[in-house]
């Protein structure tokens, strides 16, 4: 099996480079550390599986999802991110991915995710599965529901202590365009402060 991977942080994905060819027929054939990265490769290369992380310099989280799944219709996609709250496997789902992992799964539990993945199959974790199950039947609907993904990128970013500029480089965009993003975003959560933005991501766990 021949696969495409893509995380910005080289001793992780080195690890699970390793890790994945040790664990069977599997070849880790190509690697990305953003956005751009993946999209100039994933076009034309022979792989059965892309396993993406969430948050990579750079257009990331689901809008990535559904660059790669425009590009590559018939591509199995695997998540394998730090993120495990409800919303952010909804919309990673949603948005093409045929499974969902944390970075925190056992080795065999990735053996699990990548055969059936690629075989054409959905795979999350059985705790994330019981985590959108209730989460679904939650009478009211989170604020944060209602974010675009961009949106919901900034707020992650917000809550990991990063500064309007830092994220600007960051997803390669302007200061004034990651300022109208918190302005809308702030307005959506019915927030009007950084403290109280925090309070809103730390208390909905929406945060690395």
């Amino acid at each position: 099996m021949r696969i495409f991977l893509a995380d910005d942080h080289t001793l992780f994905r080195a690890g699970l480079r390793q890790m994945l060819e040790s664990l069977g027929d599997f070849e880790v054939v190509a690697e990305a550390t953003n956005a751009a990265e993946t999209m100039a490769q994933i076009g034309t290369l022979a792989v059965d599986l892309a396993v993406l992380d969430l948050t990579m310099p750079g257009v990331t989280g689901t809008r990535l999802i559904e660059e790669v799944a425009q590009a590559r219709p018939a591509l199995p996609i695997l998540v394998l991110s730090m993120h495990d709250e409800p919303a952010t496997v909804r919309r990673a789902l949603q948005a093409g991915a045929r499974g969902y992992l944390t970075k925190e799964v056992s080795p065999q539990m990735l053996l699990t995710a990548v055969t059936r993945v690629a075989a054409g199959e959905r795979y999350i974790p059985p705790a994330l599965a019981e985590s959108l199950v209730f989460d679904a039947v939650t009478p009211a609907a989170a604020a944060h529901e209602s974010l675009s993904p961009r949106e919901w990128e900034v707020l992650r970013l917000i809550a990991a202590g990063y500064q309007l500029n830092q994220i600007a480089e960051r997803l390669n965009l302007s200061p004034k365009t990651i300022t109208t993003h918190k302005t809308n975003l702030m307005e959506k959560l019915g927030v009007t402060n950084n403290v109280e933005l925090i309070r809103y991501a730390v208390e909905h766990r929406l945060f690395e």
